[in-house]
């Protein structure tokens, strides 16, 4: 009887010792868990669920481990088996996970699921309903996927990007913000100058710290008349390129639609209105639930580049290089379920390559300077006299009145490039500073902007006095 006893208490303590270490051993896994430690809290729920494998809450849990832990397949079952189970939170991590692997379709049936479990229990949808808007979207975009061949790569730094760029001079010219524009961020832009090197399109911060495009126009050696190309956008837009035929803008934008971060869009200039089409958004591979970016068309060689930190470390991205197609090529509906997932992600280049293609000439011409074909005229401006007659230099003036009126001209557009780059820097300052700096800065922004508005009025004054001057000295 009294070995039945210490028999019995020895297992009642076995017992309770087990449960106790039990606990401990779920209450660390959950706290890594809360605290997003899932390395450390996965081997606790894989024997959880193997003890317990009816348990929905371990296998949640252990799901979510595996899916943080780039585990997807072994994510996928578990987090299935929560969700056959009514956990909720399933739902959106299989949306999530279905969202980042390119399948779509799965997605917003997760998404769908997990708003309507929500909107059961009275719960705020709207964000899950954005969700699921964007899911749809790149689904979307999915099925008009571009064949386009992918011929190289290069990860590199985020702020040398343009290293992987040899862009031929016949095409413009590539370079960082640098002093170009006022910024202590300037490498977070580009500039883009077109062939002649009268013309640069680039980015510069607003005072809210959201892109706008602008371009200038150059006199002698000073970059003047600056002036937006989306005078009415708000919206963050940034990395310019212009092809030749001088009205086809690709540029980047974490707005218009865009499906995540910076996505790539095209525009053309309309000179009838004196104004950009509205930007269409280019679809997958160019662009992705990622940043994509910087997008430029070498005509001479035939090859283009794009940036994405698709599949990256945070300071890294990756530069492709492609074979731009002379027309959009899209994939055929017997081809979409072989290869548009691996194609629209961009998963592996080589997919994108033709059959016994060999691209070693094309990834040698990409690096190669090519200069230019021909001299280019210099030109110190560009003046319109009249519907025939442009003029380039002083030299091109008959009339001296008409010379003297366009030094003028000149100074006061010296000035007015000053001013501007005064007004910037003014302009940045306030938008980092306290309430303090902004009131000291307050006035000396407001004389700039009336010494701004001042002076383009002159130069359109003394632009007309020049025109009229000249013509009557012809006329007569």
């Amino acid at each position: 009887m009294k070995r039945l006893f210490f028999k019995t208490l020895y297992i009642c303590v076995l017992t309770f010792f087990s449960l106790s270490v039990f606990a401990q051993s779920l209450d660390q896994a959950k706290k890594w868990y809360n605290e997003g430690l899932y390395e450390e809290a996965k081997p606790v729920f894989e024997k959880l669920v193997k003890q317990s494998p009816n348990n929905s809450s371990y296998s949640l849990w252990y799901g979510v481990c595996c899916y943080e832990t780039d585990d997807w397949d072994t994510a996928e079952k578990y987090l299935l088996l929560a969700r056959s189970r009514k956990v909720t939170d399933a739902c959106r991590y299989l949306a999530t996970m279905y969202t980042s692997s390119y399948r779509y379709k799965e997605a917003a049936a997760m998404w769908e699921d997990y708003i309507d479990q929500l909107s059961k229990k009275k719960e705020n949808t709207e964000v899950y309903e954005s969700q699921l808007e964007r899911v749809e979207k790149l689904s979307r975009m999915k099925d008009r996927a571009e064949d386009i061949q992918i011929i190289d790569s290069m990860v590199v730094s985020k702020d040398k990007i343009l290293s992987a760029y040899f862009l031929s001079q016949d095409c413009g010219v590539l370079q960082m913000n640098g002093d170009f524009v006022f910024s202590p961020d300037a490498y977070l832009s580009t500039v883009y100058i077109n062939p002649k090197g009268d013309r640069a399109f680039y980015a510069r911060p607003n005072p809210d710290g959201r892109f706008s495009l602008y371009t200038q126009t150059k006199l002698l050696d000073i970059w003047t008349d600056e002036k937006p190309l989306f005078p009415s956008d708000t919206e963050d837009n940034n990395y310019p390129f212009v092809l030749g035929d001088g009205v086809t803008l690709y540029f980047a934008s974490k707005g218009n639609g865009s499906i995540g971060g910076y996505d790539l869009f095209v525009t053309r200039y309309n000179t009838n209105s004196n104004a950009y089409l509205a930007p269409e958004q280019l679809s997958m591979p160019f662009n992705s639930f990622a940043n994509d970016y910087m997008l430029v068309i070498d005509e001479v060689k035939g090859l283009g580049w794009f940036v994405s930190d698709r599949f990256q470390p945070e300071d890294k991205v990756c530069v492709y290089l492609f074979i731009p197609n002379d027309s959009r090529k899209y994939f055929n509906e017997d081809e979409k379920d072989e290869k548009l997932s691996t194609r629209a992600a961009l998963t592996s280049i080589r997919d994108t390559w033709r059959p016994g293609s060999n691209y070693e000439e094309q990834i040698h011409l990409a690096k190669t300077n090519i200069t230019n074909t021909h001299q280019q005229e210099i030109r110190d401006f560009e003046f319109v006299l009249n519907g025939r007659t442009v003029y380039y230099s002083l030299n091109d003036f008959r009339s001296p009145e008409a010379k003297s009126f366009f030094e003028r001209v000149i100074e006061l557009k010296q000035q007015a490039n000053t001013t501007t780059k005064n007004l910037h820097e003014l302009r940045y300052s306030y938008s980092q500073g306290n309430q303090s700096v902004k009131n000291q800065l307050k006035p000396s922004i407001l004389h700039e902007e009336t010494l701004l508005r001042s002076l383009l009025s002159q130069i359109d004054e003394w632009e007309k006095k020049t025109r009229n001057a000249e013509n009557m000295y012809l006329r007569n």
